[in-house]
């Protein structure tokens, strides 16, 4: 099911700058018995980030009345929304009216196995970020870097990469946000010049604080990370996966890591309970 600028079709123009240079962005929501998780939080990112880009911010209560005309019948499932900055000529310059595009599209809910919710294999990838102070942060629609991350393993049993920039900290899994605890510290790696700031990070962050739970920002070398007492990842859909494998060195199922578990289950249990 897929909403173009409001109708239903599925095809966009080749003149798209989406489609001719990666000129957009984009954000991918659970829905979660019938509602859209972290909205509010969703619309934000993506009003804030098209400003960051000068793409004029699309109205957020048309985006949701036809987010909830895409859900109406669907429990679980998954909700992209991508905005580009519309069609333009050939070039680089950005055209001096700008009809930003917006696409929504329903998916199916990604059949994970229950077994990652203990703990799921990760590996470092070769592959390295770039450094862009004004791009980081941003879902932007240029994911070369973690297509090609991607493409470095071919076995089921490897559920996810990390990523290191070009001066070798630890940034990002190539779908993710991640942290290490250590002597029940939580930590996690800026995101100043490269990565995405997801959703369910700051969830983590917010959470964190409310639990009184020291969390420490920063720049991190994959040394950190093999020394760590517990490790997981997070975004909108997996919600937070422990790390039980990185490379060859193993890792428990942490006490804090489970906290943090338990108070995103029950975040849930308290949106079905409001739907009741």
């Amino acid at each position: 099911m897929m909403l173009i600028n409001g109708e239903s079709q599925s095809h966009i123009l080749i003149s798209d700058r989406g489609f001719q240079y990666g000129d957009g962005l984009f954000e991918t929501i659970e829905v979660f018995n019938g509602r859209l998780l972290f909205i509010e939080q969703h619309l934000k990112r993506l009003t804030v980030s098209c400003e960051k880009l000068r793409i004029p911010p699309p109205n957020p209560q048309q985006l949701l009345d036809e987010a909830q005309s895409l859900i109406q019948n669907s429990d679980n499932a998954v909700l992209k929304i991508i905005i580009t900055r519309g069609s333009g000529g050939r070039g680089y310059k950005m055209p001096e009216v700008i009809q930003p595009t917006r696409v929504l599209s329903l998916h199916p809910f990604p059949e994970y196995p229950l077994a990652f919710q203990q703990g799921v294999r990760v590996i470092f990838c070769q592959q390295r970020l770039g450094l862009n102070p004004i791009l980081a942060g941003l879902k932007h629609l240029n994911r070369l870097e973690q297509i090609l991350a991607r493409a470095e393993w071919h076995t089921a049993d490897i559920q996810e990469g990390l990523l290191l920039d070009l001066n070798g900290f630890c940034i990002e899994g190539t779908m993710s946000n991640v942290f290490f605890v250590k002597n029940t510290v939580l930590y996690t790696p800026t995101l100043h010049q490269a990565g995405v700031a997801g959703i369910m990070r700051d969830f983590v962050l917010q959470t964190a604080a409310a639990l009184e739970i020291k969390v420490v920002q920063g720049q991190f070398l994959p040394e950190q990370f093999y020394a760590a007492d517990e490790l997981f990842l997070s975004n909108s859909v997996i919600g937070i996966w422990p790390i039980k494998q990185l490379e060859q060195t193993f890792f428990p199922h942490g006490k804090l890591t489970q906290q943090l578990q338990h108070q995103l289950a029950q975040f849930k249990q308290q949106v079905i309970a409001d739907e009741n």
